[in-house]
């Protein structure tokens, strides 16, 4: 029985310079990262590890239940991990992974880019024009 052939390299594999129209992990990537409240998230935990009650704190408006949710998709997807430190009481942190810590240029260039084109001095509000219809 003859061994499978490998997959062929899709053009982005190949070229990862090279964009195409719609590739499936930058999909999957933007959806988890799209989520609310997600790359607030990440942010808080760019900045090393934290207790559960520390990120909330960090993150006004986030609710306890949505936060478990995102360090649950954070562990599934292997960017950040869930370590129980051995102390009387018990405490639990969330630290990123290699991986998660790697998005770190992502966040800043995202961060970057919205301090120049979204940021507005006080004086000036950004407005928000709804189209009619």
């Amino acid at each position: 029985m003859a061994p499978h052939a490998a997959k062929p390299a899709s053009n982005a594999e190949t070229h990862p310079d090279q964009m195409t129209a719609f590739c499936p992990l930058y999909a999957q990537l933007m959806d988890l990262l799209s989520r609310r409240w997600m790359g607030v998230v990440l942010r808080v935990l760019m900045t090393g590890p934290h207790r559960f009650s520390e990120i909330m704190s960090a993150i006004p408006g986030i609710s306890d239940p949505l936060l478990t949710q995102r360090l649950r998709e954070l562990e599934v997807k292997k960017l950040a991990v869930r370590r129980v430190l051995p102390t009387s009481p018990v405490r639990v942190e969330y630290e990123l992974t290699e991986a998660g810590r790697d998005l770190e240029r992502t966040v800043r260039s995202l961060s970057e880019w919205a301090s120049r084109w979204w940021g507005a001095p006080e004086s000036e509000p950004v407005a928000i024009q709804l189209g009619s219809g």
